[in-house]
Protein backbone atom coordinates (compact mmCIF):
# COMPACT_ATOMS: atom_id res chain seq x y z
CA UNK A 1 0.00 0.00 0.00
CA UNK A 2 2.93 2.35 0.65
CA UNK A 3 4.60 1.59 -2.61
CA UNK A 4 1.45 2.94 -4.48
CA UNK A 5 1.24 6.11 -2.33
CA UNK A 6 4.74 6.50 -2.91
CA UNK A 7 4.36 6.47 -6.50
CA UNK A 8 1.39 8.77 -5.82
CA UNK A 9 3.66 11.37 -4.60
CA UNK A 10 5.90 11.34 -7.41
CA UNK A 11 3.05 11.79 -10.00
CA UNK A 12 1.82 14.85 -7.82
CA UNK A 13 5.15 16.08 -7.54
CA UNK A 14 6.63 15.55 -11.15
CA UNK A 15 3.64 15.15 -13.43
CA UNK A 16 1.22 17.15 -11.35
CA UNK A 17 3.81 19.61 -10.28
CA UNK A 18 1.80 20.75 -7.23
CA UNK A 19 3.40 22.99 -4.92
CA UNK A 20 5.20 21.25 -2.00
CA UNK A 21 2.84 22.46 0.57
CA UNK A 22 0.14 20.89 -1.45
CA UNK A 23 1.72 17.84 -1.24
CA UNK A 24 2.72 17.93 2.21
CA UNK A 25 -0.82 18.32 3.31
CA UNK A 26 -1.57 15.46 0.59
CA UNK A 27 0.82 13.31 2.11
CA UNK A 28 0.02 14.29 6.11
CA UNK A 29 -3.99 13.20 4.88
CA UNK A 30 -3.40 9.91 3.05
CA UNK A 31 -0.79 8.55 5.36
CA UNK A 32 -3.46 9.23 7.86
CA UNK A 33 -6.00 7.38 6.14
CA UNK A 34 -3.24 4.70 5.58
CA UNK A 35 -2.61 4.28 9.30
CA UNK A 36 -6.82 3.83 9.87
CA UNK A 37 -6.91 1.15 7.17
CA UNK A 38 -4.23 -0.74 8.44
CA UNK A 39 -5.42 -0.47 12.06
CA UNK A 40 -8.27 -2.00 10.67
CA UNK A 41 -6.70 -4.96 8.88
CA UNK A 42 -6.91 -3.61 5.79
CA UNK A 43 -4.35 -4.93 3.87
CA UNK A 44 -4.69 -3.75 0.06
CA UNK A 45 -6.29 -0.63 -1.94
CA UNK A 46 -8.47 -3.22 -3.79
CA UNK A 47 -10.24 -4.22 -0.52
CA UNK A 48 -11.69 -0.18 -0.39
CA UNK A 49 -15.16 -0.28 -0.81
CA UNK A 50 -17.78 2.61 -0.04
CA UNK A 51 -18.24 1.98 3.36
CA UNK A 52 -14.98 1.75 3.91
CA UNK A 53 -14.66 4.86 2.74
CA UNK A 54 -17.36 6.04 5.24
CA UNK A 55 -15.90 4.05 8.06
CA UNK A 56 -12.87 6.05 7.32
CA UNK A 57 -14.52 9.08 7.72
CA UNK A 58 -16.42 8.07 10.83
CA UNK A 59 -13.21 6.96 12.29
CA UNK A 60 -11.41 10.89 11.08
CA UNK A 61 -14.84 12.66 12.80
CA UNK A 62 -14.54 10.69 16.14
CA UNK A 63 -10.85 11.66 16.63
CA UNK A 64 -12.16 15.21 16.26
CA UNK A 65 -11.59 16.38 13.23
CA UNK A 66 -13.92 19.12 11.58
CA UNK A 67 -15.95 19.47 8.79
CA UNK A 68 -13.60 21.44 6.35
CA UNK A 69 -10.37 18.75 7.57
CA UNK A 70 -13.35 15.82 6.95
CA UNK A 71 -13.89 17.57 3.42
CA UNK A 72 -10.21 17.58 2.66
CA UNK A 73 -9.52 14.64 3.51
CA UNK A 74 -12.12 13.33 1.38
CA UNK A 75 -10.98 14.97 -0.82
CA UNK A 76 -7.55 13.45 -1.21
CA UNK A 77 -8.04 10.22 -0.45
CA UNK A 78 -10.80 10.49 -3.30
CA UNK A 79 -8.29 11.94 -6.09
CA UNK A 80 -5.67 9.15 -5.08
CA UNK A 81 -8.29 6.27 -5.55
CA UNK A 82 -8.80 7.75 -9.33
CA UNK A 83 -5.31 7.69 -9.90
CA UNK A 84 -5.16 3.84 -8.62
CA UNK A 85 -8.04 3.58 -11.60
CA UNK A 86 -6.01 5.34 -13.67
CA UNK A 87 -3.26 3.20 -13.05
CA UNK A 88 -5.88 -0.15 -13.24
CA UNK A 89 -4.82 -0.97 -9.83
CA UNK A 90 -8.87 -0.87 -9.17
CA UNK A 91 -11.54 -0.53 -11.46
CA UNK A 92 -14.03 1.92 -9.99
CA UNK A 93 -13.37 4.47 -7.43
CA UNK A 94 -15.32 3.84 -3.86
CA UNK A 95 -15.43 7.11 -2.70
CA UNK A 96 -17.54 8.23 -6.17
CA UNK A 97 -20.53 9.53 -4.62
CA UNK A 98 -19.73 10.05 -1.23
CA UNK A 99 -20.83 13.57 -0.41
CA UNK A 100 -18.58 15.63 1.68
CA UNK A 101 -20.02 16.79 5.33
CA UNK A 102 -21.46 19.63 5.50
CA UNK A 103 -19.55 22.98 6.54
CA UNK A 104 -20.97 25.46 9.05
CA UNK A 105 -21.77 28.69 6.84
CA UNK A 106 -19.41 31.47 8.72
CA UNK A 107 -21.59 35.18 7.61
CA UNK A 108 -19.29 38.09 7.61
CA UNK A 109 -20.45 40.59 9.98
CA UNK A 110 -22.08 43.69 8.31
CA UNK A 111 -21.71 47.09 8.83
CA UNK A 112 -23.92 49.27 11.19
CA UNK A 113 -25.80 52.05 9.07
CA UNK A 114 -23.69 54.68 11.66
CA UNK A 115 -20.51 53.21 10.37
CA UNK A 116 -21.75 53.47 6.99
CA UNK A 117 -22.33 57.27 7.39
CA UNK A 118 -18.23 57.25 9.09
CA UNK A 119 -17.44 55.09 6.11
CA UNK A 120 -18.92 57.37 3.09
CA UNK A 121 -18.49 60.98 5.24
CA UNK A 122 -15.32 61.91 3.15
CA UNK A 123 -15.19 65.43 0.58
CA UNK A 124 -11.82 64.94 -0.70
CA UNK A 125 -11.65 66.59 -3.99
CA UNK A 126 -8.39 64.36 -5.13
CA UNK A 127 -9.83 62.52 -8.43
CA UNK A 128 -8.78 58.95 -6.89
CA UNK A 129 -10.73 59.53 -3.94
CA UNK A 130 -13.77 60.96 -5.85
CA UNK A 131 -13.36 57.28 -7.86
CA UNK A 132 -12.95 55.44 -5.01
CA UNK A 133 -15.95 57.05 -3.10
CA UNK A 134 -18.27 56.56 -5.68
CA UNK A 135 -17.03 52.47 -6.15
CA UNK A 136 -18.58 52.33 -2.59
CA UNK A 137 -20.86 54.31 -2.69
CA UNK A 138 -22.59 52.27 -5.77
CA UNK A 139 -21.48 49.07 -4.27
CA UNK A 140 -23.48 49.68 -1.00
CA UNK A 141 -26.28 51.19 -2.35
CA UNK A 142 -27.49 48.39 -5.26
CA UNK A 143 -25.94 45.60 -3.17
CA UNK A 144 -23.23 44.26 -5.63
CA UNK A 145 -20.57 41.77 -6.28
CA UNK A 146 -16.81 42.70 -6.96
CA UNK A 147 -17.39 41.11 -10.55
CA UNK A 148 -20.27 43.53 -11.04
CA UNK A 149 -18.88 46.02 -9.90
CA UNK A 150 -15.49 45.43 -12.03
CA UNK A 151 -17.41 44.96 -15.00
CA UNK A 152 -19.37 47.96 -15.52
CA UNK A 153 -19.28 49.97 -18.38
CA UNK A 154 -19.98 53.68 -19.13
CA UNK A 155 -23.18 52.32 -20.61
CA UNK A 156 -24.14 50.39 -18.05
CA UNK A 157 -25.26 53.75 -15.78
CA UNK A 158 -28.41 55.77 -16.29
CA UNK A 159 -27.46 58.75 -14.20
CA UNK A 160 -30.55 60.62 -15.04
CA UNK A 161 -33.48 57.41 -14.06
CA UNK A 162 -30.28 55.94 -11.42
CA UNK A 163 -30.79 52.44 -12.87
CA UNK A 164 -27.74 50.39 -12.97
CA UNK A 165 -27.11 47.03 -15.57
CA UNK A 166 -25.32 44.18 -14.45
CA UNK A 167 -24.30 41.22 -15.65
CA UNK A 168 -24.58 38.30 -12.64
CA UNK A 169 -23.91 34.75 -12.26
CA UNK A 170 -24.43 32.36 -15.04
CA UNK A 171 -24.66 35.55 -17.28
CA UNK A 172 -28.25 36.79 -15.90
CA UNK A 173 -28.76 40.66 -16.88
CA UNK A 174 -30.95 42.33 -14.06
CA UNK A 175 -31.56 46.17 -13.76
CA UNK A 176 -30.85 47.78 -10.26
CA UNK A 177 -31.74 50.90 -8.92
CA UNK A 178 -29.53 53.35 -7.18
CA UNK A 179 -29.74 55.61 -4.74
CA UNK A 180 -28.89 59.81 -5.04
CA UNK A 181 -26.07 59.67 -2.98
CA UNK A 182 -24.74 57.25 -5.20
CA UNK A 183 -26.00 58.90 -8.30
CA UNK A 184 -24.04 62.63 -6.91
CA UNK A 185 -20.89 60.18 -6.75
CA UNK A 186 -20.85 58.88 -9.80
CA UNK A 187 -21.48 62.17 -11.94
CA UNK A 188 -18.45 63.43 -9.71
CA UNK A 189 -16.53 61.05 -10.83
CA UNK A 190 -17.52 61.50 -14.49
CA UNK A 191 -16.42 64.68 -14.51
CA UNK A 192 -12.98 63.59 -13.77
CA UNK A 193 -12.28 59.99 -15.26
CA UNK A 194 -10.94 61.78 -18.32
CA UNK A 195 -8.00 62.72 -16.09
CA UNK A 196 -7.08 58.95 -16.00
CA UNK A 197 -6.95 58.96 -19.77
CA UNK A 198 -9.28 55.53 -19.98
CA UNK A 199 -8.18 53.23 -22.36
CA UNK A 200 -11.97 51.72 -23.16
CA UNK A 201 -14.84 52.03 -21.65
CA UNK A 202 -14.69 50.84 -18.17
CA UNK A 203 -16.65 52.68 -15.38
CA UNK A 204 -14.23 53.03 -13.24
CA UNK A 205 -10.36 52.83 -14.14
CA UNK A 206 -6.75 52.81 -13.00
CA UNK A 207 -4.83 55.95 -13.09
CA UNK A 208 -3.02 54.13 -16.16
CA UNK A 209 -6.43 54.31 -17.65
CA UNK A 210 -7.20 50.52 -17.42
CA UNK A 211 -10.18 49.06 -15.68
CA UNK A 212 -9.53 48.30 -12.37
CA UNK A 213 -8.95 44.81 -11.86
CA UNK A 214 -10.80 42.76 -8.95
CA UNK A 215 -7.59 42.84 -5.97
CA UNK A 216 -7.08 46.54 -7.19
CA UNK A 217 -10.86 47.34 -6.11
CA UNK A 218 -10.38 45.22 -3.32
CA UNK A 219 -7.02 47.69 -1.69
CA UNK A 220 -8.63 50.29 -2.52
CA UNK A 221 -11.23 49.56 -0.49
CA UNK A 222 -9.23 48.12 2.51
CA UNK A 223 -6.90 51.29 2.57
CA UNK A 224 -10.20 53.43 2.40
CA UNK A 225 -11.81 51.56 5.42
CA UNK A 226 -8.74 52.34 7.60
CA UNK A 227 -8.77 55.71 6.55
CA UNK A 228 -12.40 56.14 7.73
CA UNK A 229 -11.12 54.77 10.85
CA UNK A 230 -13.34 51.66 10.22
CA UNK A 231 -12.88 49.00 13.32
CA UNK A 232 -13.93 46.17 11.19
CA UNK A 233 -11.46 45.26 8.24
CA UNK A 234 -13.25 46.55 4.95
CA UNK A 235 -14.22 44.49 1.67
CA UNK A 236 -16.59 44.57 -1.18
CA UNK A 237 -18.32 41.46 -0.10
CA UNK A 238 -18.94 42.77 3.78
CA UNK A 239 -20.44 46.23 1.65
CA UNK A 240 -22.88 43.44 -0.15
CA UNK A 241 -24.14 42.04 3.06
CA UNK A 242 -24.64 45.06 4.68
CA UNK A 243 -26.75 46.69 2.36
CA UNK A 244 -28.60 42.88 2.38
CA UNK A 245 -29.10 43.15 5.84
CA UNK A 246 -30.38 46.87 5.86
CA UNK A 247 -32.19 46.16 3.28
CA UNK A 248 -34.05 42.83 4.39
CA UNK A 249 -34.54 44.93 8.35
CA UNK A 250 -36.04 47.83 6.66
CA UNK A 251 -38.29 45.92 4.59
CA UNK A 252 -38.94 42.52 5.73
CA UNK A 253 -39.33 41.69 1.77
CA UNK A 254 -37.09 39.04 1.29
CA UNK A 255 -38.07 38.09 -2.08
CA UNK A 256 -37.33 41.70 -3.38
CA UNK A 257 -33.94 41.19 -1.73
CA UNK A 258 -33.44 38.34 -3.72
CA UNK A 259 -34.10 40.00 -6.60
CA UNK A 260 -31.92 42.61 -6.15
CA UNK A 261 -29.06 40.30 -4.49
CA UNK A 262 -29.46 38.30 -7.72
CA UNK A 263 -29.75 35.19 -6.03
CA UNK A 264 -31.49 32.34 -7.94
CA UNK A 265 -33.09 30.95 -4.88
CA UNK A 266 -34.72 32.00 -2.22
CA UNK A 267 -32.57 30.06 0.18
CA UNK A 268 -29.36 31.73 -0.75
CA UNK A 269 -30.61 34.66 0.39
CA UNK A 270 -31.88 33.52 3.49
CA UNK A 271 -28.35 32.56 5.01
CA UNK A 272 -27.07 35.30 3.58
CA UNK A 273 -29.08 38.01 4.77
CA UNK A 274 -29.53 36.62 8.13
CA UNK A 275 -31.21 38.80 10.87
CA UNK A 276 -29.99 39.44 14.46
CA UNK A 277 -32.42 38.00 16.87
CA UNK A 278 -33.18 41.42 18.61
CA UNK A 279 -34.43 42.89 15.25
CA UNK A 280 -36.43 39.48 14.65
CA UNK A 281 -37.78 39.62 18.08
CA UNK A 282 -38.95 43.40 17.53
CA UNK A 283 -40.56 42.23 14.55
CA UNK A 284 -42.33 39.06 15.86
CA UNK A 285 -43.73 41.32 18.87
CA UNK A 286 -45.04 43.69 16.67
CA UNK A 287 -46.66 41.41 14.59
CA UNK A 288 -47.80 37.71 15.67
CA UNK A 289 -51.88 38.85 17.63
CA UNK A 290 -50.76 36.77 20.36
CA UNK A 291 -47.39 38.42 20.70
CA UNK A 292 -48.08 42.07 21.63
CA UNK A 293 -47.22 43.12 24.20
CA UNK A 294 -49.69 45.61 26.57
CA UNK A 295 -48.14 48.78 26.94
Amino acid sequence: MQQLLNKYWAYLRIERQVSPYTLTNYQHQLNTVLKILQQNDIQCWQQITPSIVRFVLAQSKKEGLKEKSLALRLSAFRQFLNYLVQQNEIKVNPATGISSPKQAKHLPKNIDSEQIQQLLANDSKEPIDIRDRAMLELMYSSGLRLSELNSLNLNSINTRVRELRVIGKGNKERILPFGRYASKAIQDWLKVRQLFNPKDDALFVSQLGNRLSNRSIQKRMETWGIRQGLTNHLNPHKLRHSFATHMLESSSDLRAVQELLGHSSLSTTQIYTHLDFQHLAQVYDSAHPRAKRKK
